[in-house]
């Protein structure tokens, strides 16, 4: 069974695929606890694979995108049968993780990390992006950790005034290798 907090459709409000719709499915539990986090990933009910892809098609009908998020979903056991669930199900599914745990994860599986206080260095290698939060400073500290080729983001914790400034101000400097990634779904009030 695997633990939820709730699945809904919406758009994508982060990174590469900002605006595109999408079934965010967050799954319960964390195996980091971040100071700044700002999301509700405890426990509201539980479901097996089957019900989660019922309930994916319910919310989203024939939308594509499935997002897996959290919390951190890798930390499940059930979460590799719930991607191959999906994806036989005629969904592309994408993972928000932050990249502490290695997993083997099939080709066409989008994963964007965004790391914290660890990160696994294959985690980081397997990235189709990654999500730099700012909170004060930019942890400029994991940018090597990524190939050349993938797009890192800075996202602004909160969309704080000073924290904009500060990703803006690095992506100046960078801008062969570090993008702006505001939280747009929070300036449109959608989830």
């Amino acid at each position: 069974m695997l633990q939820l907090t709730e699945i809904f459709y919406s758009v994508q409000g982060e990174g590469t695929w900002t605006g595109t719709p999408a079934v965010f499915v967050r799954l319960a539990g964390c195996n980091l606890s971040c100071s700044f986090c700002d999301t509700d990933y405890a426990l509201k009910f539980f479901g097996s694979v089957a019900d989660v892809v019922a309930r994916v098609r319910d919310a989203g009908g024939s939308c594509p995108m499935v997002i897996l998020t959290g919390g951190e979903p890798l930390a499940q056991r059930e979460t590799v049968a719930l991607i191959d669930a999906l994806r036989a199900d005629g969904r592309r599914v994408h993972i928000e993780s932050n990249g502490t745990l290695p997993t083997e994860l099939p080709g066409d599986v989008w994963l964007t990390v965004s790391p914290k206080e660890r990160l696994a260095p294959e985690m980081a290698r397997r990235a189709n992006e990654a999500k730099l939060i700012v909170d004060g400073r930019v942890p400029e500290e994991w940018i090597d950790w990524f190939p050349q080729t993938t797009p890192l983001f800075l996202q602004p914790e909160g969309n704080k005034p000073s924290n904009v400034a500060l990703a803006i101000d690095a992506a100046k400097r960078d801008p062969s290798r570090l993008r702006l990634s505001l939280q747009t779904h929070k300036f449109i009030g959608v989830r």
